[in-house]
């Protein structure tokens, strides 16, 4: 009897003595996760919307562009952050600079 008992407490120092050796083992996967997401989340995001602010900078009167409504419309005025949208003959409005979503190529 005394010596099964002794040989099942020996026994389960040799898997977990393995691990513990080497800490960075366990922060393996989760700096392996971060990456994955950096590369397919967070990287694509920055890009987009340094695109979306490029273009936001670059609007002039005369561009057809589109707001984040859904309105379709043609800049008449802009100033810091507000543009003037002409969306039919005489009808003006305004809309935030920042929720213009595309400028639409002619």
């Amino acid at each position: 009897m005394n010596s099964i008992a002794y040989a099942m407490g020996a026994g389960g120092t040799g898997a977990a003595g393995a691990q513990a050796g080497n800490p960075l083992t366990g922060f393996l996967p989760i700096i392996l996760i971060f990456v994955i997401f950096y590369f397919l989340l967070i990287r694509p995001q920055q890009k987009k919307s340094k695109a979306h602010n490029a273009m936001l900078t670059q609007l002039k009167k005369g561009d057809k562009v589109l707001s984040a409504g859904g309105i379709f419309g043609e800049i008449t005025g802009i100033k810091e952050d507000v543009v003037t949208m002409e969306i039919a003959p005489k009808v003006r409005v305004k809309v935030s600079r920042s929720s213009v979503s595309a400028k639409i190529q002619n």
